[in-house]
């Protein structure tokens, strides 16, 4: 079965949307996948443009202490959302993973553009690195929604 980053970007937008987030998609699919918007509880609306990676490993048994994107981003910006979705090699119909990264935690990349690698992978399964489960699933979700997410996020 092969797995595009059509899917990945759906289904993203849809854990955004489960989490009472709006999502608003662009009439012209060039620099960010699609903007978020949200009221949060002190009344703050966050905003927050994304964009989508999906990681697909081909090889299951190789580990790597490091995974996730490198290469280019079409767009880039202070408040916005690398979500990067793990897939697994042995089930690529379902992210085993997502990490929902801020723009402080993506690096330059001096050949390919950038990189930004919360994961591990253990015989072909992504799972968070211990320094970035903040970024994860439900609880990179709900860091979302503080308005120092970007700013309280910066390089260790």
């Amino acid at each position: 079965m092969k797995v595009t980053d059509y899917f990945a970007e759906l289904y993203v937008a849809g854990r955004f949307a489960d989490a009472g987030w709006n999502v608003y998609f662009p009439h012209r699919d060039k620099g960010f996948d699609f903007i978020i918007a949200k009221k949060t509880t002190n009344s703050f609306i966050a905003v927050r443009p994304v964009q989508v990676k999906g990681k697909y490993p081909e090889n299951e048994a190789r580990n790597r202490k490091a995974y996730g994107y490198i290469g280019r981003l079409t767009e880039v910006h202070s408040d916005m959302v690398l979500a990067i979705a793990h897939f697994a090699a042995s089930d690529p119909t379902v992210p085993r993973c997502v990490a929902y990264m801020p723009f402080s935690r993506i690096r330059p990349h001096a050949k390919r553009g950038f990189i930004c690698e919360p994961a591990a992978q253990r015989s072909g399964l992504p799972m968070p690195r211990r320094e970035f489960q903040q970024f994860f699933d439900e609880s990179g979700l709900e860091s979302l929604e503080t308005n120092e997410w970007g700013i309280a996020s910066t390089h260790d």
